[in-house]
């Protein structure tokens, strides 16, 4: 029972199916207790235990005494009609972390607000896998931080450019903390409008305005339990800044359109790409409310401040690709090195929009440097240079002396600062000769292997080779038959 983290211990069936349904509403998973049926309880994340009408004293105590070693994390639930009850309150004062008595006919409100105060096993039991992908120090600086925050119900406020991973940093705190099991709820206070803003945070009444047709719950009652992202916050109006420091300070807050005040009881994780000290010395951002935020700051590295990171991501994209069903794509020695030399200035996200780029272009296949889109090549000089000898090849009246063509390679071929894996590069200079000549004869092998002055049967290896099939297998068959593809 791996995920009944709610036990009832209740001999009326009636009255056990009416907890069960609760906590099943709730999105728990209850367990119905069996004496013939020992409880394992280091299976499963009990979060708490229903003890009701057990008339035999015996049995209750063994039902207690199975639950011992965990009691004193639990919430423990009793009857108030249960003929053990004494005895459960005097066991639960000294060993349960918090008892609650339960009246019948049971109110759904009190056993949720029970639930709701329960402690948590989380904070016990290992922390759930984090979902950042990255092994370099810059990454595991930021995985720590998460770990050391997500216990806590102290605001983070996460900073970092744009395409950083901000939502992911959140989305993490959240799955490693006590509110786990409740929502996670995400706004983009850039993306909405000032005037709607309060409404989408606090949600509305019917007829507050044009268009209110209907009651809306906010997203703070929506999240309520668990954690609301503010992302962007940096693009929040002055006005609004106000209504939301009301909130923060006082955890109350009223629907548009209703003098009804709602306790709100959510965590709250702020982002923005923008320095929000400048912006608050320039009178954009209220610093009462910087500060209110910025309990624990975790600033997101830049992509290019953790490049070494770069293969654990392009993998994770890969199986991000896989899951809906796309192809994936490899990256040559080359092609990884022409990437760490570009900027990126859209980050992880830049990246990851790249990578399913060329898996629609190249499905399965292997890209190298001069496969890349040209801005991403950065500089490649000795793929340009076997370019340049195809195109001289190709333009030249007639065949250059070995003198002059030694002189045009030395000045076409430039060696990297940090040196050259030769053997990649003269493989991505063979790829690029080869995609040019199938480019120049329409795709026809015959005409491409002569060209490059090899056999036929040689070229097609060399196809297979470097997952090359597909851009010329159509004309392949055609040159068999004697004709070209036009």
């Amino acid at each position: 029972m791996p995920n009944s983290n709610v036990l009832i211990i209740e001999s009326d069936g009636t009255r056990a199916d009416i907890v069960a349904s609760a906590m099943q509403f709730m999105g728990y998973f209850p367990q119905r207790w069996n004496a013939s049926t020992p409880i394992d309880t280091s299976a499963g994340d009990w979060r708490a235990v229903y003890i009701g009408g057990i008339d035999d004293a015996a049995l209750c105590d063994e039902a207690v005494a199975a639950m011992d070693t965990q009691l004193d994390q639990l919430l423990v639930m009793v009857g108030a009609d249960s003929p053990q009850l004494g005895r459960l309150t005097k066991v639960g004062s000294s060993h349960a972390a918090q008892i609650e008595v339960l009246d019948f006919p049971l109110r759904y409100e009190r056993l949720a607000e029970a639930v709701r105060r329960a402690p948590s096993t989380t904070t016990i039991k290992t922390a759930a896998p984090l979902k950042l992908v990255g092994s370099s120090a810059a990454m595991g600086r930021v995985n720590a931080l998460i770990r050391q925050v997500a216990p806590f119900d102290s605001s983070v406020l996460v900073l970092g450019e744009s395409g950083t991973g901000k939502e992911m940093v959140a989305r993490a705190i959240h799955d490693c903390s006590p509110r786990r099991d409740k929502p996670f709820v995400a706004i983009n206070c850039g993306a909405i409008p000032a005037e709607l803003l309060e409404s989408e945070l606090f949600g509305h009444e019917k007829g507050a305005f044009t268009g209110a047709i209907s009651t809306r719950k906010g997203r703070f009652e929506m999240a309520e339990g668990g954690t609301l992202f503010l992302d962007e916050i940096g693009d929040m109006s002055l006005p609004m800044q106000v209504k939301l420091l009301r909130v923060l300070q006082e955890r109350m807050y009223e629907r548009v359109g209703s003098n009804r005040t709602q306790r709100c009881d959510v965590r709250i994780i702020a982002a923005t790409h923008r320095n929000l000290e400048v912006a608050t010395a320039e009178g954009r951002f209220r610093e009462d409310l910087f500060y209110r935020l910025s309990v624990f700051p975790l600033e997101m590295p830049a992509l290019r401040e953790h490049l070494d990171d770069m293969p654990e991501l392009i993998s994770e994209f890969n199986q991000r690709l896989q899951r809906r069903g796309l192809s994936t794509v490899r990256f040559s020695g080359s092609a990884m090195q022409a990437l760490r030399q570009h900027t990126w200035p859209g980050n992880v996200r830049e990246l990851s929009n790249l990578v399913e780029r060329l898996a629609i272009l190249y499905p399965n296949s292997e890209v190298r440097a001069n496969d890349l889109p040209e801005k991403y090549r950065g500089v490649q000089p000795i793929d340009e240079a076997g370019s340049s000898i195809l195109r001289a090849m190709l333009d030249a009246p007639a065949k250059p002396t070995n003198t002059q063509s030694r002189v045009n390679l030395e000045a076409e071929v430039l060696l990297p600062e940090g040196g050259v894996d030769l053997k990649d590069h003269l493989a991505d200079i063979e790829v690029g000769l080869i995609r040019q000549a199938l480019d120049i004869t329409d795709g026809v092998v015959a005409h491409a292997a002569k060209l490059l002055h090899m056999q036929r049967t040689t070229l097609v290896e060399k196809l297979r080779k470097y997952g090359l099939q597909s851009c010329a297998r159509a004309a392949d068959a055609a040159a068999q038959s004697g004709t070209a593809v036009a």
